[in-house]
């Protein structure tokens, strides 16, 4: 018998399922068969976390949830149903009751905030031309591209939206700090990493796209997450 939970990848703004790539062939050599990853459409809090219920409400015994960047405030949202086991932050926010992404961006904003640019259909976008130095700056020029061709815009106004019941204050939890990210500060991650007090805190010398750039670090710390469920 299997006694492996369900890992369930969440990904974050200016991404879709297919960030999680590297993670889940490393998660798939350690012998992990039930994955996950959830599409979000990036409209509303509202919409993705409702998405992701949906998606751990289908899966039979003990789910893990994976967070990356803004999929960190999805599972915050999303992460009290009974069958979750815990909470992996990569890079995430982790808002409190009340608190915003970009209320947190706001109180110490990263270096890269002046590539994130409106359309005029109220999408935000990483300027193509700074893709590279903004989110992925440890990735080559080739994977590079391939992200910010294929980058999924969040509605601007997903930044403003507020957490009600945080998941984090009665779930185990961990936290990868990307020590050079420059779309989430990293001084930004300790603060939300340190406040829940985890069960770890695994700091990479990374950017913001460490589950790609550092996606055996990333995996090494879901699967000891996932430990707990097979003991």
């Amino acid at each position: 018998m299997d006694a492996k939970p369900t890992i369930v990848l969440v990904h974050g703004f200016w991404g879709g399922a297919a960030h999680w790539g590297k993670v889940i062939l490393a998660l798939s050599k350690a012998g992990f068969s039930k994955l996950c990853a959830v599409e979000l459409a990036l409209t509303s809090l509202a919409d993705d976390a409702e998405r992701t219920r949906k998606m751990i409400a289908q899966q039979s015994g003990p789910v893990l949830l994976v967070g990356h960047s803004y999929g960190g405030v999805v599972i915050t949202e999303a992460g009290d149903m009974s069958n979750v086991m815990g909470l992996v932050y990569i890079a995430a926010f982790a808002p409190d009751t009340g608190e915003s992404p970009g209320g947190i961006t706001q109180n110490k904003p990263p270096a890269a905030i002046a590539n994130v640019v409106p359309d005029s259909d109220g999408y935000l976008w990483i300027k193509d031309d700074r893709f590279h130095e903004s989110f992925c700056q440890d990735l080559t020029a080739d994977e590079a591209r391939v992200m910010a061709v294929t980058q999924k815009a969040p509605l601007g106004s997903t930044f403003g939206d507020t957490v009600t019941a945080p998941a984090w204050k009665k779930e185990p939890t961990w936290y990868q700090v990307s020590g050079e990210d420059r779309m989430i500060h990293p001084d930004n991650q300790a603060v939300m990493a340190e406040r829940m007090n985890p069960r770890k805190i695994l700091t990479l010398p990374a950017s913001h796209a460490s589950l790609a750039s550092k996606a055996d670090e990333v995996a090494a710390l879901i699967v000891e997450a996932a430990a707990p469920a097979q003991q």
